[in-house]
């Protein structure tokens, strides 16, 4: 009877230890994204070269490995999240600037922004009303990331020798979208099911689902529309 309710109440301490970064996870989400856009609205005013964006990527990438693992249990770490957060949305002016300059551009930047939103709703409502667990999706989705981080070089360096390649951009962008939902749903099931317990975490891995699904989305809806 006693080993009973020991278990029981293990059961229920993890259970709120899970809400609480679930929560926690999507209020900080929902404010980087704020301060993430706030961000690109200034770097479309300030309209910086193009390659600003490869520059803040570059930048973001090497605070994620190297500084954010060794901050993300302590308060600086909500300063690192920020600082990624910014940096990225800031990278993202050129990229939008790009596309406000199209006939249809501000339309296709709200399509994109839109599809990313129901995308990530229903994905995320999904595994939280089902619980499903997404775990072994893990090593296929990081071999998906290599192949696309590969082929994206791969194009980078074809643009620079005057090599063009439309079809292969367009096929990348769906394959990084496909990913990226994929990503969205591992994320999600690790928080549900105790596997990530940590916020700042769990809160920048659904950052960047979301931020790379949005500039695949952007890619492909500017390809269909002839942009």
């Amino acid at each position: 009877m006693e080993y009973n309710q020991n278990v029981a109440t293990l059961e229920t301490e993890s259970a709120l230890a899970t809400n609480k970064v679930l929560r926690n996870t999507y209020m900080l989400l929902s404010v980087t994204l704020i301060f993430s856009a706030i961000m690109a609205g200034v770097s479309m005013m300030i309209n910086p070269p193009m390659f600003t964006g490869l520059l803040c990527s570059l930048g973001a990438m090497a605070m994620i490995f190297f500084v954010l693992p060794k901050t993300a249990n302590s308060s600086a770490g909500l300063g690192v999240v920020f600082a990624i957060t910014g940096m990225l949305g800031f990278g993202l002016g050129p990229i939008l600037n790009h596309y406000m300059g199209m006939a249809n551009g501000g339309t296709l930047i709200m399509q994109a922004l839109g599809t990313t939103g129901v995308v990530f709703a229903a994905l995320s409502a999904y595994v939280l009303v089902s619980k499903k667990d997404f775990s072994f999706m893990g090593g296929f989705l990081m071999a998906g990331m290599i192949v696309a981080i590969v082929a994206m070089l791969g194009l980078f360096i074809a643009s620079m020798f005057g090599i063009h390649m439309p079809l292969m951009g367009v096929a990348l962008s769906a394959m990084v979208a496909l990913l990226m939902c994929g990503f969205i749903l591992y994320e999600t099931s690790n928080i549900v099911n105790g596997g990530e317990t940590n916020y700042l975490l769990a809160t920048v891995g659904l950052y960047l689902s979301i931020y790379n699904l949005f500039t695949a989305l952007l890619h492909l809806f500017g390809f269909m529309n002839d942009e």
